[in-house]
């Protein structure tokens, strides 16, 4: 239990420093995909955050009932916030496309983006293993995320690259457009999951 804490730790840190940098990049490079990138791993900071307090609260003998309200609660937030990123993406995404806004090339993004594309496969066998110990299904729904992360990472890295080495501005684009399915993809598993969770 202790190692599966310390490594939630490790990711709910990591998360909050991904996303103010990704973030900060993104609004000063007018990038749609970078702040899209930021703005969800906003979003696996609050799950990553629950999920610590889950197994803190576990390792100290919390009602069940109390930490299922409170998973139940984050599920919803991360949900809706979720939805609210997919419009984010369609409606800008399409807006600039159609005016043809150029995001600038940002180091920045892309250093953030290659690091994730390392740092989430790693965090991911880390908790696999540390999970066949535990048998947690919390856990092992945070490995899909941590994953699914990963996957994210590489789509900005892509898009945000050709932009800033070989001026493709479109294919940030294109790369937001994959961040889309994704994140729609997320999007549904976590309204299933919030309304899974009432119905209980």
């Amino acid at each position: 239990m202790r190692a599966g804490v310390r490594l939630e730790l490790a990711t709910v840190v990591w998360m909050a420093v991904e996303a103010v940098l990704a973030i900060g990049a993104g609004i000063a490079a007018r990038s749609v995909l970078l702040t899209a990138f930021g703005f969800d791993s906003v979003i696996e900071l609050i799950s990553g955050g629950t999920l610590l307090w889950r197994l803190s609260s576990e390792a100290r003998g919390a009602s069940s009932e109390r930490i299922e309200a409170v998973e139940r609660r984050a599920t919803w937030i991360s949900a809706v916030l979720l939805a609210l990123l997919c419009v984010y993406l369609v409606g800008v995404g399409l807006a600039g496309l159609v005016a043809r806004l150029r995001p600038e090339g940002s180091a920045l993004g892309v250093g953030v983006a290659a690091a994730a594309v390392v740092v989430m496969p790693l965090l991911a066998w880390r908790k696999r293993r540390v999970n066949v110990a535990l048998g947690s299904s919390a856990l092992r729904a945070d490995i899909a995320e941590t994953i699914t992360c990963a996957y994210l990472a590489a789509a900005t890295l892509l898009g945000a690259a050709l932009n800033l080495i070989a001026g493709l501005w479109w294919a940030e684009y294109v790369a937001a457009l994959v961040l889309l399915i994704f994140i729609g993809i997320e999007t549904k598993e976590a309204i299933e999951s919030a309304l899974n969770g009432d119905e209980k």
